[in-house]
């Protein structure tokens, strides 16, 4: 943002530069994502293996509803994380329909 304003009739106009802030990066480029499907991937081995070997005993301890469940709170967690990420910065998106 440039403003210019003369102090006095016949004097130089001050210019001003804002710096604006950077917005945060794409969700792909941080660890937050990595962190994220690994801990899916995680949960849907474990509820595959154990879900397995408790189904010999007559049991499922890791049935594919919990496994879903820990997913769902992931995802709600991952989606709250991005958030908060995103809280604080500025877009230096440039179209005038969205300022």
């Amino acid at each position: 943002m440039t403003t210019a304003s003369p102090t006095r009739p016949g004097t130089a106009a001050i210019t001003r530069h804002h710096a604006h802030g950077e917005e945060t990066k794409p969700s792909f480029k941080t660890t937050e994502l990595i962190v994220y499907v690994l801990s899916v991937i995680g949960v849907l081995i474990a509820s595959q293996v154990v879900g397995d070997g408790a189904r010999e005993n007559g049991a499922d301890y890791f049935a594919a509803d919990k496994a879903w469940w820990y997913i769902t709170l992931l995802t709600v967690g991952y989606m709250i994380s991005r958030g908060l990420a995103k809280a604080g910065s500025r877009s230096t998106d440039n179209d005038p329909r969205t300022h």
